[in-house]
């Protein structure tokens, strides 16, 4: 993989925690931990909402609208965005690893000798006709539209504070949603262009795309007569180099990290939320407890995606504007 290693990120992420940690009250990551610190949270402390179980409600609704307030005050310059599959969920898409539902366990159709193999570069040069088929029924913009998660992430886009959006979705709807190219990092690719699998000679995305769903093919090069598939990142595959120029620069100078509808399973996008600076909150998203959240300064909204947004929304005065951006994206142009 054309990546920094692990270690080589963790020693940058302690770096730049230990040389920002000197006192200053003026400076944003100070200001970060008064205002969180407010919270008397213990190490092992976390909010949820909307969980009748929880004994400290009061507490959990001071760290939403903490952030809420910080929001709307612009508090926050540089939120930084890691999403998942379970934000494109109310889309339509299904997610890869959900029991019963996730894409892994419905792929029975194509007839794969191991559910990956879809996603596998080898086997697509052997047989690209499973993914073809797949492809057909997710290619952006023509069966699904974006959810109010996506839209969610457009309008932090448009208040000129989304640092960036780590997206581990290839479906494209961030895109759809309006998203400006600049503050997007695709880290398993993108469907807007395409390449052969052999001899990498880029090829004209908009006849790969109309190969696939018009005609229920593989393109072949015109250079080597290899198959050609959208810029998707396979199994065997390198990350897009987006990820490794981007993600220093971008975990060292957010002041707040919010991951939605993610296992943070798969390597090295989970550890995104790891790298920034111990002081910078982070807020999840998400059906479930997942990663290392449950630090200090985490704060945890139980639930779906797009309910979690909008409550946020609600909140900060902003669910006017979502809902405006939504329903401008519902229709297919």
């Amino acid at each position: 993989m054309n990546f920094r290693t692990l270690a080589t990120l963790e020693f940058f992420c302690t770096y730049t925690t230990s040389t920002s940690a000197a006192f200053n009250p003026r400076s944003s990551c100070w200001q970060n931990r008064l205002r969180f610190n407010n919270f008397n949270c213990k190490q092992s402390q976390l909010y949820q909402t909307r969980d009748s179980s929880s004994n400290s409600a009061s507490h959990e609704k001071t760290a939403i609208e903490t952030i809420a307030e910080s929001l709307r005050s612009n508090a926050f310059k540089k939120v930084l965005v890691v999403s998942g599959a379970g934000v494109s969920v109310a889309a339509g898409i299904p997610d890869f690893r959900s029991p019963g539902s996730g894409l892994y366990d419905n792929l029975h159709k194509y007839d794969l000798p191991y559910p990956e193999a879809i996603f596998d570069v080898d086997f697509y040069n052997q047989n690209p006709q499973p993914f073809v088929t797949l492809a057909k029924e997710i290619w952006p913009g023509v069966n699904y539209r974006p959810t109010l998660t996506h839209c969610f992430f457009s309008l932090l886009d448009k208040k000129g504070i989304l640092r960036r959006v780590y997206t581990q979705n290839i479906d494209g709807l961030e895109a759809v949603a309006g998203v400006s190219e600049d503050k997007l990092v695709e880290c398993h690719g993108h469907f807007r262009s395409s390449a052969c699998i052999k001899c990498r000679t880029p090829f004209d995305a908009t006849v790969c795309q109309s190969t696939m769903i018009e005609r229920g093919e593989a393109p072949k090069c015109n250079s080597c007569g290899g198959s050609v598939k959208p810029d998707i990142v396979f199994f065997g595959e390198v990350m897009p180099s987006r990820f490794s120029d981007l993600v220093h620069y971008d975990v060292a100078s957010s002041d707040l990290v919010i991951v939605l509808g993610s296992s943070l399973l798969v390597s090295p996008v989970c550890h995104i939320p790891d790298w920034v600076k111990s002081t910078t909150p982070r807020l999840l998203m998400n059906r479930d407890l997942v990663g290392t959240f449950g630090k200090v300064n985490d704060v945890f909204m139980k639930g779906d995606c797009d309910d979690s947004v909008r409550e946020l929304c609600r909140l900060v005065g902003w669910e006017d504007e979502l809902d405006a951006i939504y329903a401008s994206t519902q229709s297919k142009k």
